[in-house]
């Protein structure tokens, strides 16, 4: 069965959409917007004497360089963030990856984001957080004692998942948007997608497995934050904004949300096919 809003035009894109957009210009439009935004929660929080909190994604990862930049320009004090990350690859045996592997997103936060940053600006190592495969119940918990996700930031992949929240049609939207943080097996378009984007097209090299926050933190977050931006995205964006909510597809569970919103730029807006 063909569905129409897959035929929805750049210029059509957001008219009645269930999840806002926001059409930009090139890639580096919605790096900057999201690197921006990091960037005024935290001042706005630092101003209050509150905490920040974070769910951050290892993709995209345009915006970090860009935030980075910010903070070290602006002498933007970290030291009241959590930065929650969502994601981390699992050996077969359940364990991280090593931080050493070119996939690890443990790796690329501490090489590429914390190391970068003036040290006398960057928060403590307790406050970046990744979800530990042998403590899973962590995460909500911290969340929790943290009163909140401010933000949550990501992307979105081929499958429709939110960090590695992958489809499972056998639950219902409810049902699905209630998952916490869990390990589980990644999904064969997802590691085949991921392949062709980070190792070459280097199928049996990609990890299995994983362990990721689960749509009960996403969907939590007092706001969602979304850059879009690849070919695939045309189609997937499509089906965030105007398809059936459904465990299928888990973006459709931000028609629900009271504050999201996706940064499309303008390759991601074009018409699907």
């Amino acid at each position: 069965m063909k569905h129409d809003y897959y035929h929805i035009s750049a210029e059509e894109l957001g008219q009645g959409a269930r999840v806002p957009l926001l059409k930009l210009g090139d890639s580096g439009e919605v790096f900057y917007q999201m690197a921006l935004e990091m960037v005024t929660e935290i001042e706005r929080k630092n101003a209050l004497g509150e905490k920040t909190v974070f769910i951050c994604p290892v993709g995209p990862v345009g915006q970090y360089p860009i935030f980075v930049r910010l903070v070290n320009e602006r002498q933007l004090s970290l030291k009241s963030c959590w930065f929650i990350n969502m994601d981390e690859y699992l050996t077969d045996d359940g364990a991280w990856i090593d931080e050493s592997d070119p996939l690890s997103f443990r790796g690329f936060m501490n090489r590429e984001v914390y190391g970068k940053i003036n040290p006398e600006l960057l928060m403590p190592a307790e406050q970046r957080v990744f979800p530990d495969p042998t403590d899973l119940e962590r995460i909500p918990a911290l969340i929790e004692e943290l009163g909140g996700v401010d933000i949550a930031f990501g992307g979105i992949g081929i499958t429709g998942h939110l960090a590695f929240n992958e489809p499972d049609e056998s639950l219902t939207p409810d049902e699905f948007a209630a998952l916490r943080t869990r390990t589980l097996d990644i999904h064969p378009e997802t590691r085949a997608t991921n392949c062709v984007n980070d190792l070459g097209g280097s199928l049996e090299d990609m990890p299995k497995r994983c362990v990721t926050i689960g749509m009960h933190e996403i969907l939590g977050a007092r706001k969602v934050r979304l850059g879009v931006f690849r070919d695939l995205h045309r189609a997937v964006v499509r089906r965030t904004a105007y398809g059936e909510i459904t465990a299928g597809f888990p973006a459709t569970l931000l028609q629900n949300h009271p504050d999201a919103l996706i940064y499309v730029n303008a390759n991601a807006a074009q018409q699907a096919y």
